[in-house]
């Protein structure tokens, strides 16, 4: 099968007219008829086989969307399963892709050899698990990103059609609602009380608490990120990829160049010529605030 690309990235809207399956009320009888793990169990066997997929997989996120885990795993005959694997595992080991699902995307990879640099480590787990193409959507419920899930192909090369993806997306909405209405996102089991967040720098990878980090700063292609103890580490990522991989409720962007840790604002101050600056504990000097991130950090200031 000829691929036009490595990897796509499909909006709900972009297959909207696509043909309807079956699957959606294949799903709604499946999460009504059976407990809620059964149901959804029951959901990737009968789309990864009608898919012609070799494995259909869902994990969660942890409330901050800092660690996800597997919880859910179909295979074919003879085709190795890994939902044991990834148990507590950082965000930031697949923050490519979840930087899609965080946007309401699919994210649908051709050829996982073809993915870019930024998605290594996503790529060398995909390889350990013999993938050749994978196919993942996001699971949101009350507009929050909760899990994801979606398929994997094996024995050949794949690209799922419209369809396909857009029933995919239906029953993803039909197991965020029964999931997680009306209560709050399981935790792991085993989670630790505070998740750590990966920086990864040349010299290898430090995990680090984040209240323990105060604010990060663009660098080109590079962020560099101040700690508590005075300590800058240069991370390998953008500051762009570093939006969706931080707790929401911790971090705010306060500049397109810089997101600051909103337990380290010290004071807000704004100078006679209305330009706004805000300095930070366990930093010398201020950062500035730009017009379209005002309103947010006065917002989440409760100014």
């Amino acid at each position: 099968m000829e691929l036009p690309s490595p990897y796509e990235f499909v909006h709900p809207d972009e297959c909207a007219d696509a043909t309807d399956l079956d699957w959606t009320f294949r799903a709604a009888r499946a999460l009504l008829s059976r407990s809620i793990d059964a149901g959804i169990s029951a959901i990737l066997e009968a789309t990864g086989r009608a898919s012609g997929s070799d494995r259909a997989w869902m994990f969660e996120y942890s409330s901050d969307l800092t660690t996800f885990r597997n919880t859910h795993e179909w295979c074919r005959p003879f085709i190795t399963g890994y939902v044991q694997d990834l148990q507590d595992a950082p965000v930031t080991m697949f923050a490519w892709l979840h930087q899609q699902l965080v946007a309401g995307r699919a994210v649908m990879v051709h050829r996982v050899e073809g993915l870019p640099r930024q998605a290594r480590s996503l790529k060398a787990e995909m390889l350990r698990q013999d993938d050749k193409s994978i196919l993942a959507v996001p699971i949101t419920h009350d507009g929050r990103l909760r899990a994801a899930f979606g398929f994997d192909a094996v024995r050949d090369y794949r690209r799922w059609s419209d369809a396909e993806i857009k029933a995919l997306f239906r029953c993803a909405e039909l197991i965020g609602l029964a999931r997680y209405a009306d209560r709050a996102l399981p935790e792991p089991a085993s989670a630790p009380a505070t998740s750590l967040i990966y920086l990864r720098g040349k010299r290898g990878v430090r995990g680090v608490d984040p209240n323990a980090v105060v604010c990060l700063r663009s660098a080109r292609n590079y962020t560099e990120v101040a700690l508590v103890d005075g300590a800058w580490v240069t991370d390998l990522r953008t500051l762009g990829l570093w939006s969706s991989l931080l707790p929401p409720a911790s971090f705010v962007k306060v500049h397109r160049t810089a997101i600051v840790n909103l337990r380290h604002v010290r004071a807000v101050d704004i100078d006679p010529s209305g330009a706004w600056t805000v300095q930070l504990r366990h930093l010398p000097g201020a950062l500035p605030v730009s017009r379209p991130c005002r309103a947010e950090l006065k917002a989440r200031l409760g100014l």
